[in-house]
């Protein structure tokens, strides 16, 4: 009888294939969270295997041993050994590489030797073709002593047959065999049955690993004395030990490759992959081609973006003026149309181009070409005081920091890891998009040069690369302030160039619009609807005198029109040839135009002045002194605090706030529009040149992210690190905002 409640630990080597084989066997089935105790992704997902035969995967972190080096390889570590209190796992699946068999069948004879129920899943066949490499896969299985399955998961080859493997080995789960894939015994035959009288059940090969690593499991204080006295009794060295079991384990290899594994000639011409990697990784024109695929993609963020981006405008503006028109002036309807639509239009419009963005990122994880940017970048990143390894971190920075900061823990110099989480929030994230897209429309203009090359693509790009280099710039100056003598290594393994998966990009871009429109976008509806009511809403007293004001004023242009009209009625009676009636009705005309036109602007300044009269515009007032000096007004005040629950608000902030008091006939006009128009109390625009790229500037190095503060103080484990990062972010923003404002100004 097959258990219902299995769970399977997926494992396997860097670049192995895991992830693609944990998508296909889960699909949509998935879960993440952290392990617990350890900042470090934890991804579980159901798939069918047979009828009526559901089981767990668990997929571990990639590893090339069970000697584990950094934080999240012991993350995989300890749930092999049984060391985690959260995830019991009763079968691995182990994805190794046909490509570099040797150095996957290390970890393969490893896991074979705890004894646990172990299925091989074998990827990259195609690749091992192409180099010449054969495969005898059932005298592979006979050495082994494991069933193992070759698989595409790429392309969802040999899916079934393992399900199959994996549901015949569930029946036979108790049936381990016996011999061991090296005699570990030869090395530490005496501490090894010393400890195994006191943990019965136990390989030999587990009980190594509890003498060499004993310290960090849950044992109690009993126990670890008891193994310790083992070690010390019987004169146990850990690091001998591990030298000797791997040099047994390659030797071992080595014969099995012998008989089952045909490589071919190595003077054979060279793969696909190295001859684009004389290319791609050139001294020279590696650079010169990274930064055109920058170009390309930020080109192609605004370009491609625009025509949908302008149809949702359109719907949006066409909605707003029809319901403006057709309900009555009552305070809910003005809660749905500059509260609820003027949300909403803030967070769909963006929708394109955060989908365009991923999904060409995505295509470039998938091409393998991301992990050559950390190669070229190497270089680089040490003259600052990083590594190679910092660059996968900065990024996925692009997207959004939070996960960024946490994918620093595969960086093992401490020094090098906390500069990287120090700097990797200056890297512009998706939030930011939004903001960059508005302000660049309203003080940019729309031009192509040579007939493709956009003036506002090209200033996008620009405020990443000026992230990336104030990056690079902190980075610099920190070293100097964060000691360390922890030497650091960068080793990194460049997986093949494959051809992208379209089917794979659109559902990332599907699965991130999904992610800004349900959180992000929530956020952004709550403080929308939130900025309408401070919006709408005031001190009683201090609204009162507003209103009465403009009641006067309001009633004494009213009385004119009424006293015009009385004029016109009785100059229509007259009947004398002397006087000419048509042209004294037209001047009455003209006085009543005069004085209707002043009523519509004593109405939209008794709006004004009551949004300034709000609780939002006595908060903008009141720190308005402090942001004058960058060019800035106290509306762009507002959106500066509500944008610090998440950048990407500082758009919903302005269509409500531009939205609030105005007329029915301005409903239909778009927030460009609408900030396009604004102009302060002189007469002059709020968004001039100057004022737009000092805002610009501001998005670009201010922390405004609470969960990013969040996560670094997680990762760092201190609130020291996230206070130094906000304030420095901060004043470097406020900085360089008011410089750049000055010398445009």
């Amino acid at each position: 009888m097959l258990s219902k409640n299995l769970n399977i630990a997926l494992v396997g080597n860097p670049n192995s294939g895991k992830t693609s084989l944990f998508n296909s066997l889960t699909g949509l089935n998935q879960k993440v969270g952290n392990f617990p105790g350890v900042t470090v992704d934890k991804k579980t997902g159901t798939t069918n295997i047979a009828p009526g035969f559901d089981v767990t995967i668990i997929d571990l972190p990639g590893t090339y041993s069970l000697y584990p080096k950094r934080a999240d390889e012991w993350v995989a570590y300890k749930v092999l050994l049984n060391q985690d209190e959260t995830v019991k796992p009763d079968m691995v699946l182990l994805v190794a590489d046909a490509s570099n068999l040797k150095r996957n069948l290390l970890f393969c004879s490893q896991i074979i030797d705890l004894k646990i129920p172990v299925v091989v899943a074998l990827t990259m066949m195609d690749l091992a073709n192409k180099k010449g490499t054969q495969v005898d896969i059932p005298g592979l299985e006979r050495e082994l002593g494991v069933p193992i399955i070759p698989i595409n998961p790429r392309k969802n080859k040999g899916i079934a047959p393992l399900k199959k493997a994996i549901e015949l080995a569930a029946e036979k789960m108790q049936q381990i065999p016996a011999g061991d894939f090296i005699d570990i015994t030869s090395i530490a035959a005496a501490p090894i049955a010393a400890l195994k009288k006191h943990f019965v059940g136990f390989s030999n090969y587990r009980a190594v690993h509890y003498l060499i690593n004993h310290e960090n499991f849950l044992l109690d204080a009993a126990t670890q004395n008891l193994i310790e006295s083992i070690e010390i009794e019987n004169k146990f060295n850990p690091t001998k030990t591990q030298a000797e079991e791997i040099m047994q384990r390659y030797g071992r290899i080595k014969h099995i490759m012998q008989q089952t594994v045909v490589e071919s000639d190595p003077l054979q011409k060279k793969l696909l992959t190295e001859k684009l990697d004389n290319i791609l990784l050139h001294r020279y024109w590696g650079y010169i081609i990274l930064l055109t695929v920058l170009f390309l993609l930020f080109q192609s963020v605004f370009w491609v973006a625009q025509y949908p981006m302008d149809g949702i405008e359109w719907i949006f503006g066409e909605l707003g003026g029809w319901l403006g028109n057709n309900l009555p002036e009552v305070w809910w309807s003005d809660l749905l149309i500059n509260g609820v639509v003027a949300g909403l239009s803030g967070i769909v419009v963006f929708i394109p181009q955060i989908m365009i963005l991923f999904g060409l990122i995505t295509l470039l994880e998938d091409t393998g070409y991301m992990a050559r940017i950390s190669f070229l970048t190497d270089k680089l990143m040490r003259k600052v005081g990083l590594n190679g390894k910092s660059v996968m971190p900065m990024i996925s920075g692009f997207a959004c920091a939070v996960p960024a900061i946490m994918s620093a823990r595969n960086i093992e110099n401490k020094k090098e890891r906390l500069l990287t989480i120090m700097v990797t929030p200056l890297m512009s994230c998706s939030a930011r998009l939004p903001v960059y897209t508005i302000l660049i429309a309203l003080i940019i203009p729309s031009k192509l040069y040579f007939g493709f090359l956009s003036l506002q693509g090209l200033v996008m790009m620009g405020l990443y690369l000026l992230g990336t280099v104030m990056a690079l710039i902190v980075a610099w100056v920190l070293k100097w302030f964060i000691k360390s003598t922890e030497r650091s290594f960068f080793i990194l393994e460049l997986p093949v160039y494959r051809g992208p998966r379209w089917s794979n990009a659109l559902t990332t871009m599907i699965e991130k619009a999904k992610i800004f429109v349900f959180d992000a976008g929530k956020i952004i509806m709550v403080i929308s609807l939130l900025l309408w009511a401070l919006s709408t809403y005031g001190p009683a007293k201090k609204m009162q005198v507003v209103t009465q004001k403009y009641d006067a004023l309001v009633k004494v242009k009213t009385d004119n029109n009424d006293k015009i009209e009385q004029s016109k009625l009785q100059v229509r009676r007259l009947t004398l040839a002397a006087i000419d009636t048509a042209v004294l009705i037209a001047e009455y005309d003209s006085l009543l135009n005069i004085n209707t036109a002043a009523i519509a602007q004593l109405e939209k300044e008794r709006k004004t002045t009551l949004l300034q009269s709000s609780f939002a515009g006595s908060l903008g007032n009141f720190i308005e002194p402090a942001i004058r000096p960058l060019g800035y007004d106290w509306k762009i005040g507002i959106a500066l605090i509500t944008s610090f629950a998440a950048r990407e608000v500082f758009v919903g902030t302005m269509a409500t706030l531009y939205s609030v008091g105005e007329d029915a006939d301005s409903n239909n006009s778009t927030l460009r529009q609408k900030m396009g128009a604004a102009v302060r109390p002189d007469g002059t625009k709020v968004y001039d040149l100057a004022t737009g790229l000092s805002l610009l500037i501001f998005y670009v190095l201010a922390m405004q992210c609470m969960s990013t503060l969040v996560i670094v103080k997680r990762e760092t484990r201190s609130w020291k690190w996230p206070a130094i990062q906000l304030v420095y972010m901060t004043g470097l923003a406020y900085l360089l905002s008011w410089l750049v404002y000055v010398l445009v100004k």
